[in-house]
């Protein structure tokens, strides 16, 4: 609101802006209006001295009805659609491409936790104030007002959606309902084959974010900043965003389990995804969309996530301030994040002379095998005892690279295979 359909930018009246931000809160928040209610916020940024108010509106997983009417979007037109038939296939369409959507038709409010949507509501209440629409609804009222209770209307299914379950259930209902949800949580720093420390967390997505969360501050620093004369913590700033990320953002019918791995120098998380494209995100022409919609609004609403996209804004911005690095988003059917954690001066001398050594014995092997050569002979060039770790050290990086080549490439663990350099 601001800009006319010529883009130039003309402003709204700067006296009514608080009153344009209550009567859309209320009316998002209104099912006369808007039938399932929705959660948005609004903005407003000041542009050569002429206010603009922003609304990002980003793809819903639900049907909604405005003013009991059910619109398409061709372009940058909206058409009411009236037939029975097109409505089916909108709901069809929907229910297909998110998991989160499920019905659990049999499922009770009774497999849920109560404490926990009892939490959900207060950590509402207290970030919205007590006029939030969840202050005095009972908690089947809340989950249907969140859309977590649904009814597919093409089934005719109705009840406790996925979402639902994985954001309320017990652990029980949860393992039966999606028996391979898994998070992992990793610290691998001195042993490096295993792992130092490990949290396998299977249970509800609000206590794994409280897990995560812990296990991050108990194993890196904490490093502090002033921001608008504020002193923040920088670590939980990445932590909060990469937690969030790793939970509402994973594609859960695919049974490939979250990760979060603290090593030396880097902090990894993994996770299923339905790639829209593939390969590494450019921050600056990124275009957030929703993997899981209504879970993302439930850690929004309760304040454990922002707004759609800041995530990956808010870790390149803090990840500069906390180790001067900058992070790597990819997206696959696995999405990874790596974060660079800092390097004092003495790592990086260490790691410069570990990567000349490991440069040294790259280029005797590549010189060893112009003559077709197996692990055991080149390990005995080498010097090296370790079948295993020659393997991961120096035989795979060389394949992957492309300058060793196997002899029998569809069989790799063959014990006749050798190598030799390209």
């Amino acid at each position: 609101m601001g800009i006319d359909d010529d883009g130039r930018i003309i402003g709204v009246d700067k006296q009514c802006i608080q009153n344009m931000k209550r009567d859309f809160a209320n009316l998002c928040n209104n099912e006369q209006k808007i039938n399932p209610t929705i959660y948005l916020n609004i903005k407003d940024y000041l542009i050569n001295d002429k206010t603009i108010l922003h609304i990002y509106v980003n793809e819903s997983s639900s049907v909604h009805r405005t003013n009991g009417k059910v619109f398409d979007r061709n372009e940058d037109g909206d058409y009411e659609v009236k037939q029975a038939e097109r409505i089916a296939n909108i709901y069809i369409r929907k229910q297909e491409f998110y998991t989160e959507n499920k019905i659990f038709p049999y499922a009770q409010m009774s497999d849920l936790r109560q404490d926990l949507i009892q939490r959900a509501r207060k950590m509402a209440i207290n970030r919205n104030g007590q006029s939030h629409v969840w202050a005095n609804m009972n908690d089947e009222e809340m989950l249907r007002s969140a859309n977590l209770y649904s009814k597919d209307f093409v089934s005719g299914k109705e009840g406790l959606t996925l979402a639902a379950i994985l954001l309320f259930g017990k652990d029980e209902t949860i393992l039966s309902c999606l028996p391979h949800h898994k998070t992992d949580a990793i610290y691998r720093v001195k042993n490096l084959d295993r792992y130092d420390d490990r949290d396998d967390i299977r249970t509800n997505l609000i206590e794994s974010f409280d897990r995560l969360m812990a296990f991050i501050e108990k194993h890196l620093d904490d490093k502090f900043y002033i921001e608008e004369n504020q002193r923040i913590d920088v670590r939980n700033k990445i932590a909060r965003e990469l937690c969030a990320n790793i939970l509402i953002h994973r594609e859960f019918s695919n049974p490939y389990p979250a990760k979060l791995i603290i090593e030396k120098y880097d902090i990894k998380t993994e996770n299923a995804n339905k790639a829209k494209m593939i390969g590494k995100i450019n921050v600056d022409f990124y275009e957030p969309y929703p993997k899981n919609p209504k879970i993302a609004k439930m850690f929004k609403e309760i304040g454990l996530a922002d707004e759609l996209g800041s995530g990956v804004r808010n870790m390149t911005k803090y990840t500069r301030i906390y180790s001067g690095g900058i992070p790597e988003f990819k997206e696959d059917d696995i999405f990874r994040t790596v974060i660079p954690i800092n390097l004092s001066a003495q790592d990086k001398a260490q790691d410069k002379a570990q990567d000349k050594a490991q440069d040294k014995i790259e280029n005797k092997i590549i010189e060893f095998c112009k003559k077709e050569k197996s692990v055991f002979e080149i390990m005995s060039y080498i010097g090296h005892k370790n079948k295993t770790r020659f393997r991961r050290d120096y035989i795979k990086p060389l394949v992957d690279k492309g300058l060793l080549k196997m002899t029998i490439p569809e069989k790799p663990t063959s014990k006749y295979q050798k190598y030799i350099s390209k």
